[in-house]
Protein backbone atom coordinates (compact mmCIF):
# COMPACT_ATOMS: atom_id res chain seq x y z
CA UNK A 1 0.00 0.00 0.00
CA UNK A 2 1.71 3.29 -0.83
CA UNK A 3 1.84 5.89 1.63
CA UNK A 4 -0.56 8.14 -0.50
CA UNK A 5 -3.67 5.55 -0.42
CA UNK A 6 -6.31 6.00 2.40
CA UNK A 7 -5.98 3.97 5.66
CA UNK A 8 -9.32 3.97 5.99
CA UNK A 9 -12.35 5.63 4.54
CA UNK A 10 -14.49 6.41 7.74
CA UNK A 11 -16.00 8.00 10.73
CA UNK A 12 -15.71 4.05 12.78
CA UNK A 13 -18.23 5.68 15.77
CA UNK A 14 -20.39 7.56 13.34
CA UNK A 15 -20.68 5.42 10.18
CA UNK A 16 -20.07 8.92 7.89
CA UNK A 17 -17.03 8.11 5.62
CA UNK A 18 -14.61 10.34 4.16
CA UNK A 19 -11.58 10.71 2.36
CA UNK A 20 -9.06 13.68 2.89
CA UNK A 21 -7.17 15.08 0.49
CA UNK A 22 -5.67 11.48 -0.73
CA UNK A 23 -3.46 11.35 2.15
CA UNK A 24 -3.57 8.73 4.56
CA UNK A 25 -5.56 9.55 7.17
CA UNK A 26 -8.49 7.90 9.36
CA UNK A 27 -10.94 9.30 12.07
CA UNK A 28 -12.13 7.40 15.02
CA UNK A 29 -14.36 8.44 16.76
CA UNK A 30 -12.95 12.31 17.61
CA UNK A 31 -9.58 11.71 16.98
CA UNK A 32 -8.07 12.29 13.67
CA UNK A 33 -5.08 10.09 12.51
CA UNK A 34 -2.62 11.09 9.45
CA UNK A 35 0.39 9.01 8.19
CA UNK A 36 3.77 10.90 7.67
CA UNK A 37 6.45 9.38 6.39
CA UNK A 38 9.94 11.39 7.24
CA UNK A 39 12.08 12.45 4.37
CA UNK A 40 15.72 13.63 4.43
CA UNK A 41 14.76 17.15 4.15
CA UNK A 42 13.29 16.66 7.73
CA UNK A 43 16.60 15.35 9.42
CA UNK A 44 19.40 16.86 10.30
CA UNK A 45 23.01 14.94 8.67
CA UNK A 46 22.53 12.37 11.89
CA UNK A 47 19.32 11.49 10.02
CA UNK A 48 17.39 12.60 13.19
CA UNK A 49 13.98 14.80 13.05
CA UNK A 50 14.45 18.65 13.43
CA UNK A 51 12.42 19.15 16.10
CA UNK A 52 10.74 22.29 14.23
CA UNK A 53 9.17 19.45 11.98
CA UNK A 54 7.27 17.71 14.58
CA UNK A 55 4.85 21.11 14.86
CA UNK A 56 5.18 20.61 11.39
CA UNK A 57 3.37 17.25 11.35
CA UNK A 58 1.17 18.29 14.14
CA UNK A 59 -0.12 21.12 11.60
CA UNK A 60 -0.52 19.03 9.08
CA UNK A 61 -3.32 16.67 10.82
CA UNK A 62 -5.48 19.60 12.11
CA UNK A 63 -5.44 20.95 8.60
CA UNK A 64 -6.70 17.37 7.14
CA UNK A 65 -9.05 17.21 10.25
CA UNK A 66 -10.60 20.50 9.53
CA UNK A 67 -10.87 19.45 6.13
CA UNK A 68 -12.57 16.41 6.84
CA UNK A 69 -15.48 18.31 8.06
CA UNK A 70 -15.72 19.83 4.71
CA UNK A 71 -13.30 23.26 5.28
CA UNK A 72 -11.01 23.89 2.52
CA UNK A 73 -8.62 26.09 3.54
CA UNK A 74 -9.08 25.76 7.20
CA UNK A 75 -6.73 28.41 8.53
CA UNK A 76 -8.24 30.79 6.81
CA UNK A 77 -11.84 31.77 7.38
CA UNK A 78 -15.12 33.51 6.08
CA UNK A 79 -15.09 37.49 7.27
CA UNK A 80 -11.46 38.10 7.53
CA UNK A 81 -10.95 35.57 10.10
CA UNK A 82 -8.02 33.56 10.64
CA UNK A 83 -6.76 30.26 12.87
CA UNK A 84 -3.38 30.99 14.00
CA UNK A 85 -1.09 29.33 16.71
CA UNK A 86 -1.50 30.96 20.05
CA UNK A 87 0.94 28.72 22.05
CA UNK A 88 2.52 24.92 21.50
CA UNK A 89 3.79 23.09 24.84
CA UNK A 90 5.58 20.23 23.27
CA UNK A 91 7.45 16.47 25.11
CA UNK A 92 9.64 15.19 22.77
CA UNK A 93 10.14 11.71 24.36
CA UNK A 94 12.10 10.06 21.36
CA UNK A 95 13.56 10.87 18.22
CA UNK A 96 11.53 10.03 14.89
CA UNK A 97 14.30 8.94 12.21
CA UNK A 98 15.00 9.33 8.23
CA UNK A 99 12.13 6.99 6.60
CA UNK A 100 10.06 6.26 9.96
CA UNK A 101 6.93 6.13 9.10
CA UNK A 102 4.72 8.07 11.88
CA UNK A 103 1.23 8.33 12.87
CA UNK A 104 0.19 12.06 14.10
CA UNK A 105 -2.74 12.41 16.02
CA UNK A 106 -5.21 15.30 16.66
CA UNK A 107 -8.14 15.38 18.64
CA UNK A 108 -10.15 18.13 20.33
CA UNK A 109 -9.62 18.84 24.03
CA UNK A 110 -11.57 21.86 23.99
CA UNK A 111 -13.91 24.28 22.12
CA UNK A 112 -14.25 27.74 23.69
CA UNK A 113 -15.66 30.67 22.03
CA UNK A 114 -12.28 32.37 20.37
CA UNK A 115 -10.13 29.50 20.67
CA UNK A 116 -9.69 25.54 20.30
CA UNK A 117 -7.17 23.13 21.91
CA UNK A 118 -5.64 20.24 20.46
CA UNK A 119 -4.42 17.42 22.40
CA UNK A 120 -1.89 15.78 19.81
CA UNK A 121 0.28 12.68 19.93
CA UNK A 122 2.94 11.60 16.94
CA UNK A 123 3.81 7.77 17.39
CA UNK A 124 5.60 5.25 15.40
CA UNK A 125 4.68 1.95 15.61
CA UNK A 126 2.50 2.62 18.57
CA UNK A 127 4.56 4.21 20.41
CA UNK A 128 4.04 7.59 21.22
CA UNK A 129 7.27 9.29 20.48
CA UNK A 130 5.86 13.15 20.87
CA UNK A 131 3.23 14.77 22.54
CA UNK A 132 1.32 18.27 22.65
CA UNK A 133 -1.35 20.65 23.79
CA UNK A 134 -1.65 23.30 21.12
CA UNK A 135 -3.88 26.08 21.35
CA UNK A 136 -5.22 27.43 18.33
CA UNK A 137 -6.88 31.27 18.24
CA UNK A 138 -9.40 32.46 15.50
CA UNK A 139 -8.69 36.07 15.55
CA UNK A 140 -9.69 38.85 12.77
CA UNK A 141 -7.24 38.65 9.94
CA UNK A 142 -6.78 43.36 10.07
CA UNK A 143 -6.65 43.49 13.87
CA UNK A 144 -5.02 40.23 14.78
CA UNK A 145 -7.44 40.49 17.91
CA UNK A 146 -9.47 37.12 18.98
CA UNK A 147 -12.62 37.33 17.38
CA UNK A 148 -15.76 34.15 18.03
CA UNK A 149 -14.96 30.86 15.76
CA UNK A 150 -17.83 31.19 13.23
CA UNK A 151 -21.25 29.57 14.24
CA UNK A 152 -20.92 27.26 11.46
CA UNK A 153 -17.47 25.68 12.13
CA UNK A 154 -18.39 25.21 15.91
CA UNK A 155 -21.34 23.75 14.85
CA UNK A 156 -19.79 21.12 13.04
CA UNK A 157 -16.96 20.73 15.73
CA UNK A 158 -19.30 20.50 18.01
CA UNK A 159 -20.30 17.32 16.42
CA UNK A 160 -17.37 15.30 16.47
CA UNK A 161 -16.83 15.22 19.88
Amino acid sequence: MSEFQLLTTGFKSSGIYSQSSGVNSQVSGSEFKLSIRVYIEDTDAGGIVYYVNYLKYMERARTEWMRSFGFDKPAILDNNRLFVVHSANVQYLRPALLDDELTVSAQMGRLARTYIIFNQTIERRGEVICRGEIKVACVEQATMKPSAIPEEIRNALKGST
